[in-house]
């Protein structure tokens, strides 16, 4: 048995779907995000940005990363620049070591995009 189809005559005007109600993520916001979430797409990198923010007053010396992560220094050193250039930490040198703080407010810029989208 041949079963015919219905046909909607889409030229009549009326939208196909709704229209947005606010405005999408630009390009340029876009690619800045996407390398803000690379870097933390990383587990080694999340677990340091977890012990720099659970560290008293959100900082950590390098020295005290190291063996959390099992991971060598240098290894430990890139995921830190990693997320230093990614803004979610900063870095101060005091003598031999490097001491990486929680940069204020990096992790909500990231939630706030992130919930309105």
């Amino acid at each position: 048995m041949v079963q015919l189809l219905e046909v909607t005559d889409v030229s009549a005007g009326a939208p196909c779907c709704a229209p947005l109600v606010k405005e999408p993520l630009g390009q340029q916001d876009a690619e800045q995000l996407a390398v803000r979430l690379k870097a933390l797409a990383d587990p080694a990198r999340l677990r340091l940005l977890s012990i720099v923010a659970s560290s008293a007053d959100q900082e950590a010396c390098v020295c005290d990363l190291i063996d959390p992560v099992g991971l060598s220094q240098p290894t430990v050193s890139h995921h830190l620049k990693v997320l230093t250039t990614a803004g979610f930490l900063t870095r101060s040198q005091r003598g031999t070591w490097a001491y990486y703080r929680l940069a204020p407010g990096a992790l909500d810029g990231v939630t706030r995009i992130l919930a309105t989208a």
